[in-house]
């Protein structure tokens, strides 16, 4: 009972060094691998290597799984090159098997000992988070080490050969066993080694061992279909996908199984060596052959998981992928171009205030109605999302950004509200009292307006880069609005002394929009202010003193 112990502890160890490795990669790199995978890859051979280099980096296909079907049901990647990545994912977990049984006892304790150090005295910065990763893959060594430990006794107790007696070399048996041990320990990696020890300790024959094999690359599929069962249908489709692969490859290896295992058989190497070996032949001819049908294999997968059709209008979150949750950067991104959804809307909220201001009453309201309710839904999202994330693991730069993200949210809220009450003012001014804008009166709104939508670009792309010289320049556009919106207002007051007509009936309503609009500015500029807290404090503290002395 102990040895059992002892073995199931030792695979438990592994799974948690994969898991230290993969957060603490995804934590310093994750942004740099969601460009690497992310991007538009019209290549399928770009994709396929893209998925063998980020799945060795982390040290897990099911990590790799969750970024790719992220990505897909985000809209960031297409379903054909998606396909393709996890295809180079499976051969990327074979070479690391393969890496992995090396004789690498020395390094473990050496690992251990660097990364405790830099991981405890640097826990928030990278070099810290590279310390974690240091103490993953010295687990993951001592993990391999104590399998093969802990696997020897059991390897001849008569129960235990017993109970291996009975995989008498039915490979679809086998393959069923494989596939649920890799689901148990929630690791293919984990079963593929532990197979190639029984293999090596003569428990079980070479063509069961293959079996195994085959099973453990089928449980990580139906792993990751199970782990997309939360995304929308596209994220579904790079899973089904990529686990129909992987049954497909059972299929192919059926008719020249008895083959193989005779050449094998013939090679002058150990048990344990050819399953490591098989799995990384049999992964790589695999994936090779099928990468030419990622195309066909998406549209069935298409058609398998058609997409739904939305039951209301409402905007739903595109990129809050709850399984990036875990790793900081990655969920950071998700709300940030969330957050940028919500500026796109703002500025169509933008376009149709302008259309109402210019006398375009169709169907304008509903517009503004609806683009609000869009606005809500976002916010509301985001707001939920970023609270999912513990702030105190988070380093101080993620820190940052997560204030970053929640401030623009709802400064955007607060924007998207005001111009449906700047529109509902137009409505009732043009509708109840049939009063309209002089020329002159309309003219300056409007190229306030203008001024307003290009602050409002302005201030999302300081928020998405960080510059601070366009930070900067988003200061000095603020305070030339400010000068604008005075200047109009003496304009108005000018006119009014002139006694024009239409300026004395709008008059209220008139001065009323040149202070929502000055309002409106101000949250879209607030972007600026985070980004030069640091650098321009007295530049800043200016512009504030300026704000206070000139507010209405």
């Amino acid at each position: 009972m102990l040895t059992l112990l002892n073995l199931l502890s030792a695979v438990a160890l592994l799974i948690w060094g994969t898991h230290i490795v993969r957060t603490g990669i995804l934590r310093v790199y994750g942004s740099n691998l969601r460009h690497v995978i992310g991007q538009n890859m019209s290549k399928r051979w770009l994709a396929f290597i893209a998925g063998i280099v980020v799945t060795a980096m982390v040290q897990s296909s099911n990590a790799t799984a969750m970024l790719v079907t992220s990505f897909v049901g985000q809209g960031l990647m297409a379903l054909t090159p998606a396909l393709a990545t996890m295809l180079g994912a499976d051969v990327g977990t074979a070479l690391m098997a393969r890496v992995l049984t090396f004789d690498l006892s020395w390094l473990s304790p050496l690992l251990i000992f660097i990364g405790v150090i830099f991981f405890l005295s640097r826990k928030q910065t990278r070099l810290g988070q590279m310390g974690r990763v240091a103490i993953g893959l010295g687990l993951i060594i001592l993990a391999l080490q104590l399998i093969v430990e802990a696997a020897t006794p059991i390897t001849h107790a008569k129960g235990v050969k017993v109970i291996f007696a009975s995989l008498t070399g039915d490979i679809l048996l086998d393959a069923l066993v494989g596939a649920l041990f890799a689901m148990v320990s929630y690791s293919s990696l984990a079963a593929v080694l532990l197979t190639a020890t029984l293999a090596g300790a003569n428990v079980i024959s070479l063509p069961v061992a293959i079996g195994l094999v085959i099973g453990a690359n089928i449980g990580s599929g139906v792993l990751a279909f199970m782990s997309a069962s939360m995304q929308n249908a596209a994220g579904r489709q790079v899973a089904l996908g990529s686990l129909l692969y992987k049954l497909i490859g059972l299929l192919l290896i059926i008719p020249v199984l008895d083959p193989l295992v005779h050449w094998l058989d013939s090679l002058d190497f150990s048990a344990q060596e050819m399953v490591i070996g098989f799995h990384l032949l049999y992964n790589t001819v695999r994936c090779l052959v099928l990468l030419p049908s990622v195309g066909p294999m998406a549209r069935l997968c298409a058609w398998l998981l058609p997409e739904r059709e939305q039951a209301n209008g409402t905007a739903r979150p595109r990129h809050l992928d709850p399984t990036a949750l875990t790793t900081p950067s990655l969920a950071l991104a998700n709300a940030a171009r969330e957050t940028l959804r919500m500026g796109d809307l703002i500025d169509n909220m933008l376009d149709a205030a302008l259309d109402a201001l210019r006398g375009k009453q169709t169907a304008v309201t509903q517009e503004v109605r609806r683009l609000t309710d869009d606005v809500e839904a976002l916010y509301s999202a985001i707001k939920l999302y970023l609270a999912q994330m513990p702030r105190e693991d988070l380093g101080e730069q993620d820190s940052r950004r997560w204030a970053e993200i929640i401030e623009l949210a709802i400064n955007l809220k607060l924007a998207a509200d005001l111009i449906e009450r700047m529109l509902r003012k137009v409505q009732q001014q043009k509708t109840s009292q049939r009063r309209s804008f002089s020329e002159d009166g309309l003219e300056e709104l409007a190229g306030l307006h203008a001024q307003l939508i290009a602050n409002l670009r302005l201030g999302l792309s300081v928020f998405l880069s960080g510059d601070k010289e366009s930070a900067r320049q988003l200061l000095r556009e603020k305070r030339r609005f400010r000068a604008q919106e005075r200047r109009l207002a003496h304009a108005h007051v000018s006119r009014l002394q002139r006694k024009i007509v239409q300026s004395i009936e709008t008059s209220s309503l008139h001065l009323e929009l040149i202070a929502d609009m000055k309002r409106l500015n101000s949250l879209f500029c607030g972007s600026a202010y985070v980004v030069l807290e640091t650098s321009d404090t007295g530049a800043l503290a200016a512009d504030d003193m300026t704000d206070i002395t000139h507010s209405p």
